[in-house]
Order: C-alpha cells, then sequence, then structure tokens
C-alpha cells in the first residue's frame, strides 16, 4: 500500500513539472502577465524589458520608444525615456494597455538610476489632453543622463496617496 501511494506522488510530482503546474502556456510568473507573442520579457526581480519592434531606434516598444515597467501589478505603466544630448529624462504614465497615457494627481515622481547612482525628481509636464492638476509625463534633467549607455533603476511615485515602484532595465539592441 505504502508502494503504491509512494508512486502515485512521483507520478503526479512529474506530472505537474512537465506540464507547469497547469498554467497555460503564454502565462508567465511575473504579474499574471501574458508573455507569448508580446515581445515582453520578465525578470525576477521585477524588471520587464520590452523588445524593440524590427526598425525601431528606440529602447524597447513603448508608444514613446522606451522600456515599460509596471506599477501596481499592472494597474499602471511607465515608460522611461531619455534624450542623452538634453541630459533628460521623460517618463510617462501609461494605462493597464501599456499605451494609453493615464494622467495622475501628482507634482513629481523620482527617477533613480543605478550606476552611476543618482536620483531625479521628475517635474510634471502635462501633455495635451491631460486635465487641470493631472499629468501623464514627468519631465527631468540630470549631467549623467548625458552619458549614453543602457540604465537600470526604478522610477516611484504616489497616485492618490498609494506609493508605486517599477524596476526597469534597458538592455542593448541594435540599432
Amino acid at each position: 500500500m505504502m508502494r503504491f501511494q509512494f508512486l502515485a506522488y512521483v507520478g503526479i510530482a512529474a506530472f505537474a513539472l512537465s506540464t507547469g503546474c497547469g498554467k497555460p502556456a503564454n502565462e508567465t510568473t511575473a504579474k499574471g502577465k501574458a508573455a507569448a507573442g508580446s515581445g515582453e520579457h520578465f525578470h525576477d526581480d521585477g524588471t520587464v524589458h520590452k523588445d524593440a519592434d524590427e526598425g525601431s531606434h528606440g529602447h524597447g516598444n513603448g508608444p514613446h520608444d522606451g522600456v515599460v515597467a509596471d506599477w501596481g501589478g499592472g494597474k499602471f505603466h511607465v515608460e522611461f525615456t531619455v534624450d542623452h544630448d538634453k541630459k533628460e529624462a521623460t517618463v510617462y504614465i501609461l494605462g493597464d494597455d501599456e499605451k494609453t497615457a493615464t494622467p495622475i494627481d501628482a507634482a513629481e515622481i523620482t527617477l533613480s538610476i543605478k550606476d552611476p547612482a543618482f536620483s531625479v525628481a521628475l517635474k510634471a509636464s502635462p501633455q495635451e489632453g491631460d486635465p487641470a492638476g493631472k499629468a501623464s509625463r514627468f519631465v527631468g534633467n540630470h549631467e549623467n543622463l548625458g552619458i549614453v549607455k543602457e540604465y537600470e533603476g526604478s522610477m516611484s511615485g504616489a497616485v492618490d496617496g498609494t506609493p508605486y515602484s517599477g524596476n526597469f532595465k534597458e538592455l542593448a539592441h541594435d540599432h
């Protein structure tokens, strides 16, 4: 009887491992987001990288050619872009579809870069169509943003009193 139970447990474990514990093939463990065919790469540390579309000259395929990170389990997304000549970073607040501008009631958000380590307060810079007192774009300057490299860091801010933070990492790609 014990041998039968042991074999049954081994069989169940082997089946679970071979089928991925029943998750559909297009799911990942990172925030429950679909990855199959989406051009996204998820990393254990919460970093999300969006592959560049072929022919794209940006660092990803966010609507502004930036790298997209998650805020709040997919409720919001933030897109990091950098203009090295202006030594300027712009972060766009996007909705759950990762494309639609989503204005928030915040005067600034914080961009933190790992190497070289520095932080920048990005000030609200409302886009056309943003309602009064809200912004879906935040802009800031720092001398280190003039360094041409792939940046890694986080973007953090508060929406309706709830703090959010998302990690990102630009990955090298062919232009």
